[in-house]
């Protein structure tokens, strides 16, 4: 008996702990920091202007060897190198596993590049956590050609209270420009760059850039994994998702994990859903 009471205890305390997040992310983020840098040191200014030294022109000369060094490798790292790397050219596919093998990318071959270079994607999840935590995520990409495609995720998330009754939630909003570096036949990988918005009287944006990737493992089985990192009001705000696919023929099935970091606290949530491509 005392052992059972116990147990109830527990379990109502934990879920009102947990439903605190919300309210504790949306307390974190409306909350200015305070700058405690020493200010900076002035330093007089000379009546005369300085002339370079012979010194000083080689150490200019240097740095911009290495600036233009650094620039063709963040080039060739970030869009790659169209002269040489013919899978940056694999037209994308209507679908994955259209034809049984290809996935989002197909190899290039004189009939696939007749075929238009357009698709919409839209797939919708529901995060579980536990009965006082839940949500659900929304994403639409749209791919006018192989090269880009626009992102937008939108996620709901929902805390219920069991001690006081009173239910918290969080509208979490990701626009972003994407770019597959590597498209090969069976795994993509690219990243994004955008910016993330939070609701709910917190009502600011942020800066953000992200990686992701996706394998098509077998016939109709994928994995697809996405990383977004973001700071609003100089809180961090990071998405990680990873996720497994089955593909019947312009649709799929999914299940899942997510990782949500929304200024201190983590939310972590198990994924069921499904998809389509048109």
């Amino acid at each position: 008996m005392i052992k059972n009471t116990a147990l109830l205890i527990l379990v109502l305390f934990s879920s009102d702990f947990y439903a605190q997040k919300i309210e504790k992310s949306k307390n974190e983020l409306n909350t200015i920091k305070e700058d405690t840098r020493p200010p900076l040191p002035t330093t007089p200014e000379s009546d005369y202007p300085s002339t370079p030294s012979k010194e000083s022109k080689d150490h200019f000369g240097i740095g911009g060897f290495f600036v233009e060094l650094g620039f063709y490798i963040t080039l060739y790292t970030t869009i790659g190198d169209y002269r040489n790397e013919n899978h940056l050219y694999n037209p994308l596919s209507p679908y994955p596993f259209f034809n049984g093998k290809s996935g989002n990318f197909e190899k290039i071959n004189d009939t696939s590049i007749l075929k238009k270079q357009l698709r919409f994607e839209i797939e919708n999840h529901f995060l579980y956590s536990n009965s006082a935590s839940f949500g659900n995520h929304v994403k639409g990409k749209f791919r006018p050609f192989q090269h880009l495609y626009i992102q937008t995720d939108y996620r709901a998330l929902f805390e219920r209270n069991n001690f006081n009754k009173t239910n918290s939630n969080l509208s979490l909003y990701q626009f972003n420009l994407g770019y597959d570096r590597i498209r090969f036949e069976k795994f993509n990988l690219g990243w994004t760059l955008g910016a993330t918005y939070i609701a709910n009287n917190v009502n600011k944006a942020g800066f953000s850039y992200g990686l992701n990737t996706d394998i098509f493992a077998a016939k109709k089985m994928s994995f697809t994994s996405a990383m977004i990192w973001s700071k609003i009001n100089g809180k961090p705000v990071n998405t990680f998702e990873i996720r497994g696919k089955y593909h019947q023929k312009n649709y799929f099935y999914s299940i899942g994990y997510e990782n949500l970091r929304i200024a201190s606290p983590s939310y972590n949530f198990v994924t069921f859903g499904a998809g389509i491509y048109f």
